[in-house]
Order: structure tokens, then C-alpha cells, then sequence
């Protein structure tokens, strides 16, 4: 992370990471946490404070009852370095400067005509000058970018491999937009970076395994197993999109047939909801008005897609036995037609104890996985 200090490389890292995602703590607690000396403690944080990343704040809290002098926690300063963060969907980039606790400083977007390469890569290196030369004038400080991208993305070597929305096959986006912006850019499944800001930055804090399910365009789930995320060894772990649950099924983008996002993904609903009302016009606030007036047909639809989603979130809870699950994403701006079915599908297929697992709805705005973008730049200056 910081060549000055590599001969405590693991020791720095393991401060600055805990500081970064549970602070303020002091050097006691930090030393209690890490199963570290307070000795090594104290080595690790001094270059940090040198370099201005830590700062010892006023003493708060005793080391012990009755004796000892106040305790000085230890702290972030956000503004040490800022990180931009850019969610690519199909029609629109949405683009975000963070500091080093992921706070969101400005925000941006930007249209997009069509998702061809070219196109998108201009209208990206606009966004980040727009960004980074606005308010808050953050150039000076601002080093890495961080990329959220749908599909099939090999963040070792920022790879887009596959992604069905953009229509992407193995592109080379991390060198490209790199040649674009002299940044340092780390390219990461978009789903994965929303999952990696709650990990550091939200819901899952302190979490020893949870799971974030995004219901939208498609059905994604990124996993923390045992304090970490994870990719596997293709980098699709947690597709729950492509379990199949009906052999019987819709044929779906990726070449199986009856997977949860070829029942359940926006595109699907739409497809469904057309063909039950007989409109082959219909968009998808359409057929979300239809099914709240009562459209039995169309209501069916969402009902099916509900249960689909349930049963992958089932599947997810049998397998690594989260701690609590996460639902989010675009898709919940229709989630009073999915929720009943979400949790029967789940109640039902649930195993023994993996059916108490708590489902926690949290709605997130694309600005949240833009800042899930610029979260993965900030762990790529931390585990560089």
C-alpha cells in the first residue's frame, strides 16, 4: 500500500483497513481486535499519521478502571485522498467523487446515446474532468477510479469478458479508460462494488458472512464469506440470476432456460406482462400500474417473479448460511408486488434453520453503486 512502510507492510494494512471501515478506535482496542502487541500497534500507525491518512483524535476513553492516562482514538482523515466512482448502465453513467471514507463529495451523470465502446469511453473521460475539475477542485488529490460495470468482469485484470446489457465482449476497459483519464482504474462487477461499500461502509459492518441480493435489469447477488468478499475462481461467484428453477422455462440470455433472471429480471416482467395483457407496447411502469389496479394476468407475472426471486435468495441461505441478506436495487421501486411472494418463495424453500435468516430491504439509488465503484478503488490503495 505505501512503499515507504513495507517492512510492516501486513501490520499497516491490517491498522489502516480496521481504522478505514470501525473507526475511531483506539490503540488498545485496535491492538484487542487485531490480536497485535501494542507495541506493533503503535509501529504500523506512526508512518499513517506521518503521511496524513490517521489522526489521533482529543482522548475520549481510559485503557483501564481506575488507572492508565485517556486513550487518543485513532481516526481517518477523509480528505487525505479522493476516489472517483462511475456505475455504467446501458442509457446513462453515473459518476461520483468519495473521500477516503467513502462520503460522497459530488455528484454527476451523463446520457448515453447508444452503449457502443467508443461512445461510452468519451463521454466517461468528459464525466470524470467534470467531476474532478467542479466544485471541490479534488484533481490534485484524486488518483484512482473505480468502475461498476453488469456481467462478467475479471477485476485482476479489468476485463469485461461478457456483459449482456452493454453488449460487451472482452474488453479491455481498465487499459483503455486508464490511456483516458491517468488514472488508476479498477474494473469491478457492478454487484460485487455495491456489496464491497455495504461490507466496508454499511449494512454488513462487523459481518462475518451476509449476502446482497439486487432485484433490477437482472438478478445479481454478491457474497461476504467469513469477512470477505467472494469472487471465485471464474470471478462469478454469487450469480443467483443463472440458477436455474424451471427446466420447463423461458429461455434466458446467458444459454440455459428457466434461470431467476429469465423470470424475474426487468426485461422478463415486460416480456411476461406483454403477453398477459395482449399490449405488445407495454413498458415496465406499465405493467407495474396494471398489477397495482388489480390486472390479475399481469399480477401473475410479478407473482411468478417474486417466487423465482425467493427461491434464488433460498438457494444462497442453503448454501453459505449468511448471517442476513440484503435486498436492493432498481427493481424495488416495484417491490410491494414482489415482497409476499419473495418471502413465501423463501419460507418454502429455505432449509431448516437457513429459513430465519433475516431479509432486509434497503433501497439504493445508482449513486450507491457509483460510490460502490469509488469503494473499490479505495480497497485497491489499500491492498496495492
Amino acid at each position: 500500500m505505501f512503499p515507504e512502510v513495507e517492512a510492516v507492510a501486513p501490520a499497516v494494512t491490517a491498522v489502516f483497513t480496521t481504522v478505514l471501515t470501525e473507526g475511531p478506535i483506539s490503540r488498545v482496542a485496535l491492538a484487542r481486535r487485531l490480536d497485535l502487541s501494542s507495541a506493533a500497534v503503535t509501529k504500523a500507525a506512526r508512518p499513517l499519521i506521518e503521511m496524513g491518512y490517521l489522526e489521533e483524535l482529543a482522548a475520549t476513553e481510559r485503557t483501564g478502571p481506575g488507572a492508565g492516562r485517556p486513550a487518543s482514538p485513532l481516526a481517518i482523515r477523509a480528505d487525505r485522498e479522493f476516489f472517483v466512482g462511475v456505475k455504467i448502465t446501458g442509457d446513462e453513467l453515473i459518476g461520483v467523487v468519495c473521500d477516503l471514507r467513502a462520503e460522497v463529495r459530488t455528484t454527476a451523470h451523463r446520457r448515453l446515446a447508444v452503449p457502443q465502446v467508443d461512445h461510452v469511453l468519451i463521454e466517461l473521460g468528459e464525466l470524470v474532468d467534470e467531476l474532478l475539475d467542479g466544485p471541490g477542485d479534488y484533481r490534485a488529490r484524486t488518483r484512482r477510479l473505480g468502475l461498476a460495470v453488469s456481467g462478467d468482469v475479471d477485476r485482476s485484470t479489468g476485463l469485461v469478458r461478457y456483459s449482456p446489457f452493454l453488449h460487451w465482449h472482452d474488453l479491455p476497459l481498465q487499459e483503455r479508460v486508464e490511456k483516458i483519464t491517468g488514472l488508476t482504474v479498477t474494473v469491478e462487477n457492478d454487484v460485487k462494488a455495491l456489496t464491497t461499500a455495504e461490507h466496508w461502509f454499511g449494512e454488513g459492518v462487523g459481518a462475518e458472512s451476509f449476502a446482497l441480493v439486487t432485484v433490477g435489469a437482472g438478478i445479481g447477488c454478491g457474497l461476504v464469506v467469513n469477512g470477505r468478499l467472494v469472487s471465485g475462481s471464474h470471478g462469478v461467484a454469487g450469480e443467483i440470476g443463472h440458477i436455474g428453477i424451471d427446466v420447463n422455462g423461458p429461455a434466458c440470455h446467458c444459454g440455459g432456460r428457466g434461470c431467476v433472471e429469465a423470470i424475474a429480471g426487468a426485461d422478463a416482467i415486460v416480456r411476461q406482462a406483454q403477453a398477459a395483457a395482449g399490449r405488445p407496447e407495454l413498458r415496465f411502469d406499465d405493467a407495474v400500474a396494471l398489477a397495482r389496479a388489480g390486472d390479475g394476468p399481469v399480477g401473475a407475472v410479478f407473482a411468478r417473479a417474486g417466487d423465482a426471486i425467493g427461491s434464488g435468495i433460498a438457494a444462497v441461505a442453503n448454501l453459505v448460511g449468511p448471517s442476513r441478506i440484503v435486498v436492493s436495487g432498481e427493481g424495488l421501486a416495484a417491490y410491494d408486488l414482489f415482497e409476499p411472494h419473495i418471502r413465501a418463495g423463501f419460507q418454502r424453500q429455505a432449509f431448516g434453520a437457513a429459513a430465519d435468516c433475516p431479509l432486509s430491504i434497503r433501497p439504493l439509488p445508482f449513486e450507491e453503486w457509483a460510490r460502490g465503484a469509488a469503494t473499490v478503488s479505495i480497497q485497491a490503495l489499500v491492498a496495492a
